[in-house]
């Protein structure tokens, strides 16, 4: 018989190393036809993270997203990061990169404050140009400015920056301290249907509600969180590392090292919960890997609650749920009492 089942799991996540330090430094580069070049030594692993650190350049210049060009590549070229790992590239070197573009925009400020006959702190960028705060009619095209800056005033306008997540060491004696500088947190709801003759588990439906802070590019985190419940399916379900009495790995490729598919991927629902962190690029955080965390916990409270077996070692296989219904029949049987 087919049962069904709902399953909630929630989790909290840091961004970020423990307590150890983990900075990115970035340098924005505005050029003379009002694009701007950024320097970073992130990685670009598929998640998106150079559309999302061109996109905080470009809000912090006030230019198009099309006009920032990310140039990342290693330290020869360009300055150090830490790497793109803890979910730490949105929000520490997206605040390398703000801060970066920042210190430029300043130097565009001050070659353009004499040419509008204002002070640079009356100035802002904004619709590729630098215009008067409240007067937006007095304006100059950011690549007339830059162009005036390089060639005129010999200020090439240039910003460099690095960010490093203030923490707090952990007390040996109280265990208190601020391991990381901020969490994300989500919950995810999953629905499975339960074959209680073969123990073979359907994932039918999950919803998942994560907080990154502000959503730089939701399309990107709505994709992210995606992918991180087919890998929590696969950690769930399906993924197992099997080895001989020597220790040798007997599924080692992926033919017999089974991982899920599209077909395997159950209906989504995907709430991004805006939650604004005044300390990340924006208010954004991080969304990586905590989009997998919750996956398993759901599907395995699902699985329960579907036909009342706890699976406690990973991959919940239909040989182990179904030798778990059977255990559980069979207490419950001997429990009865005799007529």
């Amino acid at each position: 018989m087919i049962k069904r089942g709902r399953g909630i799991g929630c989790m909290w996540y840091p961004i970020g190393f423990t307590v150890a330090a983990n900075p990115s430094a970035a340098t924005v580069k505005i050029n003379e036809d009002g694009t701007a070049t950024v320097l970073t030594g992130t990685v670009e692993t598929g998640q998106g993270s150079l559309t999302v650190l061109g996109q905080i350049a470009a809000e912090e210049l006030g230019i198009s997203t099309d006009d920032v060009h990310v140039v990342s590549a290693d330290t020869d070229t360009t300055p150090m990061d830490t790497g793109a790992i803890a979910s730490r590239t949105t929000y520490v070197t997206g605040n390398a990169i703000q801060m970066a573009a920042a210190k430029a925009k300043e130097i565009l400020f001050e070659v353009a404050a004499p040419m509008l006959r204002v002070k640079p702190e009356q100035l802002e960028a904004a619709d590729r140009k630098i215009q008067v705060k409240g007067f937006p009619q007095r304006c100059l095209a950011i690549a007339e400015v830059a162009n005036h800056a390089q060639f005129v005033m010999g200020m090439p306008p240039i910003g460099s920056a690095s960010f490093n997540p203030p923490t707090v060491e952990m007390d040996p004696e109280t265990g208190q301290g601020k391991p990381f500088s901020t969490y994300v947190y989500a919950t995810q709801i999953a629905e499975v249907d339960v074959d209680d003759e073969t123990g073979e588990v359907d994932v039918i439906r999950i919803v998942a509600a994560h907080d990154c802070g502000t959503a730089i590019n939701p399309m990107l985190v709505e994709g992210q969180v995606q992918g991180g419940i087919s890998m929590g399916i696969g950690f769930a379900l399906q993924e197992e590392m099997l080895f001989d009495e020597n220790g040798l790995q007997i599924n080692p490729n992926l033919t017999n090292y089974i991982m899920p598919t599209s077909l395997d991927m159950p209906e989504i629902e995907v709430d991004i919960v805006e939650n604004y962190d005044p300390t990340g690029p924006f208010g954004a955080k991080g969304v990586g890997e905590p989009t997998s965390v919750p996956t398993a916990a759901a599907i395995m409270n699902a699985i329960f609650d579907a036909v009342g077996v706890r699976i406690h070692s990973l991959p919940a296989t239909s040989e182990k749920i179904l030798k778990a219904i059977k255990e559980k029949r069979a207490a419950e049987q001997q429990a009865l009492p005799a007529s």
